[in-house]
């Protein structure tokens, strides 16, 4: 069943106008030209793009009107981050999961939380062997390449810390020992918005772990018609569009992305605006800033370009930041959302040209 991102900024696009153009070569530290750099860019765009253009393909022939949500979570994939899906049940939240899983060619293992789940449950616990008299690990689902924790916020405080330091550090930690986990690694957690009985909230040092928040909504009518006809007839399955890794050399090569003077410099004006913003309690870290420009340099090179504008920053402003801020109490009684402070930072910090 399709879903569809309600931020009015997370569609890609390949158009920038009124936007930087491409510089003439990419530079080194010392303002050396480095064309060799650029070329690098240049190619990784090229395959970044197609890779897009193939999973909207794939996903299409099983979830219909997500291209929005793919690109987001091809944004997440190649910054190397992780995805928060929120979205009401049934908008087909696990199963989009489920086919990027598929198509990326990665191990994939779901855990479906509740309340009831332990930590142990997700990295696993030693157990004695008594063939080899001594204590073995047994691996949790958590050591694999995607994982989906559905429903994140239906299990306790305690059993959500047990992914903080695999997000993190991309290691588990069992019985003193410190394992390191497969690469490439990505979690895509669910979670209902609307439902608030049986659920614990996400504490906002755990929601600066997701590298992106994306929000899947209803479908359009046509969409839905076209679900209905879609799931008339058998389902393909998918086949993979690329192995891991392609994927770690495609996360390798995101640094050759050129930024300019100009989006180092607007991205740290909007982090800035926000921590002064008069509703904001937190505003968006040196952190968040970081990810806006790793997800910028995603976003250009899924567009096909091999440098940043600044629509590429814009459009992953909310994804980025909208689980980061937190509003004054006061603003929040008035009903004013995350995503009203951000419009408005949108709309005042201005755009910078090139020199």
């Amino acid at each position: 069943m399709p879903g569809s991102s309600s931020s009015p900024h997370a569609a890609l696009s390949g158009s920038h106008d009124g936007q930087p153009g491409p510089p003439p070569t990419s530079t080194s530290s010392d303002g050396a030209a480095t064309p060799d750099a650029e070329k690098l860019a240049r190619e990784l765009a090229q395959q970044a793009q197609e890779l897009r253009r193939q999973m909207n393909r794939e996903v299409g022939r099983v979830v219909v009107g997500v291209e929005e949500v793919t690109a987001q979570l091809l944004i997440a994939l190649l910054a190397g981050g992780h995805v928060l899906l929120e979205g009401v049940p049934g908008v087909a939240k696990t199963t989009l999961s489920k086919v990027f899983a598929r198509l990326l060619g990665c191990q994939y293992q779901r855990v479906q939380f509740t309340p009831d789940l332990l930590p142990s449950d997700i990295t696993g616990t030693s157990i004695f062997d008594r063939n080899r008299n001594e204590f073995v690990l047994r691996k949790g689902p958590i050591f694999t390449q995607v994982l989906l924790a559905d429903e994140i916020n239906r299990a306790p405080a305690k059993t959500q810390a047990a992914l903080l330091e695999a997000m993190q550090e991309y290691q588990v930690t069992v019985d003193g020992q410190s394992i390191p986990l497969p690469v490439p690694f990505l979690v895509i957690a669910t979670q209902n918005p609307v439902e608030q009985e049986g659920v614990y909230r996400l504490p906002e040092a755990q929601l600066d772990r997701f590298l992106l928040r994306i929000e899947m909504g209803y479908p359009g009518f046509e969409q839905e018609v076209e679900l209905l006809r879609l799931h008339s007839r058998p389902v393909p399955e998918v086949e993979p569009l690329c192995t891991p890794e392609m994927i770690l050399s495609l996360q390798s090569q995101l640094s050759s992305v050129h930024v300019a003077e100009t989006i180092y410099v607007y991205i740290v004006q909007l982090a800035e605006a926000s921590r002064r913003h008069a509703e904001v309690a937190l505003g968006a870290s040196p952190r968040a800033a970081l990810n806006l420009l790793r997800c910028a340099r995603a976003r250009a090179v899924l567009c096909g370009r091999h440098f940043v504008t600044h629509e590429d920053v814009q459009a992953v402003v909310y994804p980025v930041l909208s689980h980061r801020l937190i509003l004054r109490p006061e603003a929040e009684i008035e009903g004013r959302q995350t995503t009203d402070v951000l419009q408005e930072l949108l709309d005042t910090v201005p755009v910078l040209e090139s020199t």
